[in-house]
């Protein structure tokens, strides 16, 4: 079983460089962009994939070398936007573990600082017009019955999908705190067990009546 988690706290030091010390160049720095050289890597890879796939054939028939390549590099963005990106250019990170039960845990996590607008709009609008060149291309593959490109379709979907989610509810979940959770919850309840008792039959006690049946 697994569940979800949003966090607008500190994460965990459980990697190299602990999420929420990294420099704060917000919108009041000098400096147009903060990370420049993390905004244009958030685009590389999964741009240099959309390109490769769109113009595979000019350089190699090989259906096994293109489909590599691309995987390759959807591979590395997936990477990249997941543990990089996401974290300096928008203070936001998902992340999954395994407790000592065996119990899988979905975490997602916001950090309460000052974002760069200019490199916030180059990550949200990456993360999301690449997902919808690769639907297009689905919808192309799809009708014009190359299914084996539409199989490389599909992971880069999956792929792009994934991030896409994750930094979604990041953004977006965060901001829920735990007492309207709560809140949320305790009405839930409520509601649910009103309807249970409008819907469940009388429980009024009936006394048997002797059948004269022996």
């Amino acid at each position: 079983m697994s569940s979800a988690t949003v966090r607008n706290i500190p994460l965990l030091d459980d990697d190299t460089i602990p999420f929420g010390e990294e420099e704060e160049l917000g919108n009041n720095s000098p400096k147009k962009y903060a990370h420049p050289y993390v905004a244009f890597f958030h685009l590389f890879f999964r741009g240099l994939a959309i390109l490769v796939y769109v113009f595979c054939n000019w350089f190699s028939e090989s259906f096994v070398t293109s489909f590599v390549f691309v995987i390759l590099l959807l591979s590395a963005d997936f990477w990249t936007v997941k543990n990089i990106t996401g974290r300096l250019l928008v203070g936001l990170r998902w992340w999954n573990y395994v407790d000592d039960d065996g119990k899988s845990h979905w975490v997602f996590e916001a950090k309460q600082s000052r974002i760069n607008n200019n490199e916030a709009r180059i990550f949200w609008l990456g993360l999301i017009l690449c997902p919808a060149f690769w639907s297009l291309f689905f919808i192309f593959a799809f009708f014009g019955l190359k299914f084996k490109w539409l199989l490389l379709v599909m992971i880069a979907l999956v792929l792009n999908a994934a991030n896409l989610y994750g930094y979604i509810k990041c953004n977006y979940g965060a901001g829920t705190s735990l007492n309207s959770t709560a809140t949320d919850f305790v009405k839930t309840q409520l509601l649910k067990n009103a309807v249970d008792i409008m819907t469940k039959p009388s429980s009024q006690p009936t006394t048997a009546k002797p059948t004269g049946i022996v």
